[in-house]
């Protein structure tokens, strides 16, 4: 494991010695049976394991990399069967089918040669049609009237985004209150600012803290089961988007019997919807 993360070092460093954090995170190297080989990061350390966006980044970056994709993606899927542990592990990336505009995909990552989690994702060379936006982005104030807030949580991943919070930030005190609702609205981007693309709208997209906290003050384990992201917009969309900030809203829908789902939506700064995104996350009292 020691001779791998030296090699993998040497591998990075032959690109960029100043390579963006998110970047050393979710490279691959290419395997000679053509899957990918990866690392966890330390910086992006959740409370146990990695911080799920960046994983469902490594995931997608493998289809990115991956010579026989077409298109752009349009969806993902990630069902957490296990938490990755700190060390390498592998990426199998499969083009299922492949039509004339679509292609699906068949994802995952093993550790230790066991499965830890599985996908599936479509690709798709997108062509103009009529369009329209129902979920329009909510009138707010702006990101730069807002003042950072930096949770006091022990996960190293909080430290590399930018979070501003306009509403349903973590409790300041947790004393078991109820909430009417989990709702949460907050501006938020890389740091430091990195250029938005897929794989880091993808990590952006499980940004949002877990909606149990914004609806009741009481620690409970959680911890997410299967997340999906759809991707609305197309790469020049999300190069237009620069290095500025995006507007996240989440929200709880049910929450029972041990698990709940919420749901979130990503627009940038012009107000064009970039991705939405849903989530089933396991609780326990």
């Amino acid at each position: 494991m020691l001779a791998w993360a030296k090699g993998r070092q040497a591998f990075l460093s032959a690109f960029d010695l100043n390579l963006h954090p998110f970047d050393e995170a979710i490279a691959l190297e290419r395997l000679a049976d053509g899957n990918f080989q990866g690392h966890t990061s330390a910086r992006y350390a959740n409370m146990v394991g990695p911080f799920g966006g960046i994983v469902a980044a490594q995931m997608l970056q493998a289809v990115l990399l991956h010579p026989a994709r077409l298109g752009d993606p349009t969806v993902l899927t990630i069902n957490f069967a296990t938490g990755l542990q700190d060390g390498p592990f592998e990426v199998s990336a499969r083009p299922a089918r492949t039509n004339r505009s679509t292609q699906h995909w068949q994802l995952e990552i093993k550790q230790n040669g066991e499965s830890a989690l599985i996908g599936t994702a479509m690709t798709a060379v997108r062509r103009p049609t009529w369009s329209d936006t129902e979920h329009r982005m909510p009138s707010t104030i702006g990101p730069q009237e807002v003042a950072r807030n930096v949770p006091s949580v022990p996960m190293e991943w909080v430290k590399r985004y930018d979070m501003r919070f306009i509403k349903g930030a973590l409790p300041a005190v947790w004393d078991g209150r109820l909430e009417p609702d989990s709702l949460s609205q907050q501006w938020m981007r890389d740091d430091p600012p990195r250029p938005l693309d897929f794989c880091a709208l993808a990590a952006l997209a499980d940004v949002f803290f877990i909606r149990l906290f914004s609806r009741r003050a009481t620690r409970s384990p959680v911890g997410t089961v299967s997340m999906t992201v759809y991707f609305h917009a197309d790469a020049a969309q999300l190069a237009l988007t620069g290095t500025g900030f995006l507007l996240g809203q989440a929200v709880g829908q049910q929450f029972r019997d041990g698990y709940f789902d919420q749901s979130a939506q990503l627009w940038n700064e012009a107000g064009d919807l970039l991705a939405t995104t849903s989530q089933l996350v396991y609780f326990r009292d």
